[in-house]
């Protein structure tokens, strides 16, 4: 899909794609993929229609809600409309597969999809000025109604948001935006990766282009305590590689890792980069094979060290570069 155009102003009219390769009117679409579990309707056709039409703010509300059911990816709809077509011919096996899933799914609840677009739609509240840090949140019946959900399935989302620290759940009091709001505008993103954990090589083309850039900004920008923190990790990979010890090593590759996209000062390249590490321990099959790799893993460490610690930028990026090319090849992803 990496290779296809995506443009926003084709989600109307592939949302009209849809509906007809459903063959279904604007109220049974309605029925079956903006209605909650007891069949309430969370819009009125009229909207839908104008929606359809001229789009709007809750366009994507009717994509995420429509792909989510019929297990489909929302970036589809920004494909061009020849391309939609094409694509549904795969995704959708036939009318009646795409309502099964649609039953299917509806039931589900699809936790991991509705904690994505909770966290866009508190995310573009705060945008649009609509909401501020502290400020009291819908109660769950009423997220529960706009996210055609049930209520259960709102209070588990909730829940892990809170965990996530987006928001504050006051018992007997009701749930506020978080006094760091700001985790609103980077933990989405980091969120969407474990929703496509699947997607092995586009995660790492991501982390690959984040790792680089932090390497390079990391090199521009590092302070005297990211420094003093590099080495003291540099020292202790040392020697972890020195005593052979593989399981400090890669603890500490790990650390070494982190560590730059902290110097980097950027918090989005730190949080994704720590997000996508964590994904990767869950899929990836053994680590290094033998003696030589560690080897060759310790002398790359050394030469990104090196760039940094002179403040080359391009040096830096260059070798965390081509560290990360070698480092595909010592791993076996499921």
């Amino acid at each position: 899909m990496s290779s296809q155009k995506l443009n926003p102003i084709y989600k109307k009219e592939n949302l009209r794609q849809l509906r007809g390769y459903l063959n279904m009117t604007q109220r049974e679409f309605i029925c079956r993929f903006l209605s909650d579990g007891e069949g309430t309707p969370s819009m009125s056709p009229a909207t839908y229609s104008n929606l359809e039409s001229k789009g709007g703010r809750r366009l994507d509300e009717v994509i995420l809600s429509a792909a989510a059911a019929l297990n489909m990816d929302s970036m589809l709809f920004s494909m061009k409309p020849e391309e939609f077509v094409r694509k549904m011919d795969i995704v959708l096996a036939g009318t009646e597969a795409a309502e099964r899933m649609s039953r299917n799914a509806a039931k589900k609840g699809r936790i991991d999809e509705l904690l994505f677009r909770l966290t866009m739609y508190f995310a573009e509240k705060l945008m649009d000025k609509e909401l501020k840090k502290g400020d009291q949140i819908e109660s769950d019946r009423v997220l529960a109604k706009k996210m055609n959900v049930g209520r259960s399935a709102i209070r588990e989302a909730l829940k892990v948001l809170d965990v996530l620290g987006m928001i504050d759940i006051r018992p007997g009091q009701g749930t506020y935006i978080s006094s760091a709001e700001a985790d609103f505008f980077i933990i989405p993103l980091s969120w969407s990766l474990f929703l496509n954990g699947s997607q092995v090589e586009d995660i790492l083309t991501v982390r690959n282009l984040l790792e680089v850039k932090a390497a390079e900004l990391a090199a521009g920008s590092a302070k005297s305590a990211g420094i003093r923190k590099l080495e003291e990790i540099s020292e202790l990979i040392r020697r972890a590689y020195e005593d052979q010890n593989q399981k400090e090593f890669l603890e500490y590759d790990i650390e070494f890792h982190t560590c730059i996209a902290e110097c980097s000062g950027s918090r989005v390249i730190l949080s994704m980069i720590q997000t996508i590490s964590n994904l990767m321990r869950h899929i990836s099959g053994t680590g290094m094979a033998d003696e030589a790799q560690l080897k060759a893993i310790y002398e790359e460490h050394r030469n990104v060290y090196r760039f940094i610690l002179a403040h080359d930028s391009s040096g830096a990026a260059k070798a965390m570069g081509e560290h990360l090319e070698q480092s595909v090849t010592r791993y076996n992803y499921r």
